[in-house]
Parts: structure tokens; C-alpha cells; sequence
């Protein structure tokens, strides 16, 4: 497991997209009361900051309210777990998705070793950037496969499926990366 640099680094979960059962997660965009939401996640951000996010429309556009004018790089590689485009009801969905946070991989879903591999050269990749600009790294991303790469490496608490039913829509995790502790910071 290669050692992230820096001493901390933030990690953004996605605004509430304006969800259509017609078109894939992936492709959700966020609406304006969104728009306003994530800009208020920008007073947890230390600056000067380092904006990276998922290419998703939904965390790309959640990081660049936050970030402002600043750059924001988006990076394949921060996306949430790949899973096939099914319309599930939002309890369908949410006990799919504690089970995975929990360990399990329902049918069709990317395998989260897979996750793990590339989330965790992603911010290994950007922390690095960062460090060499002096910056704190902000991530801009999901809710599942930040939860599956953090878990893989640090303690959640209490469990890696509460955890992840506990974020919020945008929320901001921090990661102290000296002490190995892990904090949602808007809640």
C-alpha cells in the first residue's frame, strides 16, 4: 500500500444530483439549490487548495462551486462504483449499496478491490501533486467508493456501512493523515 503524502486531505461527497430514473447516475447533474448547497462546503476547505474530482457531472460541478474560480482537475479514476444502469427504489438501492460498503458485491457491480486499486492511485496520485504545490488535496467524489478505498485503510466509524449511510448530500470527510483518523466535518 504505497503512503499518501501530506498531513491531511479533504474528501467532498457529491451535492443531491437532480435524479432522473431515464438517464444513469453517472450522468446526473446537479440543480441550482445544489449549486448553493455545495458552495457552502467551501468554508471547511483550508486554503490553498488542490481541486480534483470524479468526471461525473454531479461531483465536477459539486468541486467547481466549491472551488470557484480555482481549477478544478477531474480524474476518471474518482468515479463511484461502477454498477449496471437498473432503476432501483431508493430502499432497493440503499440496502445494495450497505451491503457493499459492508463487503458484499451485488451482481454486476465493480468489484471493490477493483475500487480500492484505482481510487487509491488516484488520491496517491493527486496527493503528490498537491505536495509538490504546497496545497491541501480536495477530492471531489461519491459516497461508496470513497467509503471502500478509506476503509481499506483507515478505521470508520462505526462500521464502514454507517459510515456511509451517514454522509450527507454534499458532505466533507477529512482525512488526518499523520494520525490516521477520519472526520466528517460538516455534521
Amino acid at each position: 500500500m504505497t503512503a499518501v503524502q501530506g498531513e491531511r486531505l479533504f474528501l467532498v461527497r457529491h451535492a443531491m444530483p437532480a435524479v432522473d430514473p431515464d438517464v444513469p447516475a453517472e450522468q446526473w447533474q446537479l440543480d441550482q439549490e445544489s449549486r448553493v448547497a455545495a458552495r457552502l462546503i467551501r468554508l471547511h476547505v483550508h486554503h490553498p487548495a488542490y481541486y480534483v474530482a470524479s468526471s461525473e457531472p454531479k461531483a465536477a460541478q459539486t468541486m467547481q462551486e466549491i472551488a470557484g474560480a480555482q481549477r478544478v482537475v477531474t480524474d476518471d479514476d474518482l468515479s463511484e462504483v461502477h454498477r449496471p444502469h437498473v432503476w432501483l427504489t431508493d430502499d432497493d438501492y440503499r440496502g445494495a449499496a450497505l451491503a457493499y460498503a459492508g463487503g458484499e458485491c451485488p451482481d454486476g457491480w465493480e468489484p471493490r478491490d477493483a475500487v480500492i486499486e484505482r481510487f487509491g492511485a488516484a488520491v496517491v496520485r493527486h496527493a503528490a501533486a498537491a505536495a509538490e504545490r504546497g496545497q491541501t488535496l480536495v477530492l471531489g467524489t461519491h459516497g461508496l467508493a470513497p467509503t471502500v478505498w478509506m476503509a481499506s485503510r483507515y478505521q470508520l466509524e462505526p462500521d464502514p456501512a454507517r459510515f456511509w449511510a451517514g454522509l450527507r448530500f454534499p458532505d466533507i470527510v477529512e482525512i488526518d493523515l499523520r494520525n490516521e483518523k477520519v472526520s466528517c466535518l460538516a455534521h
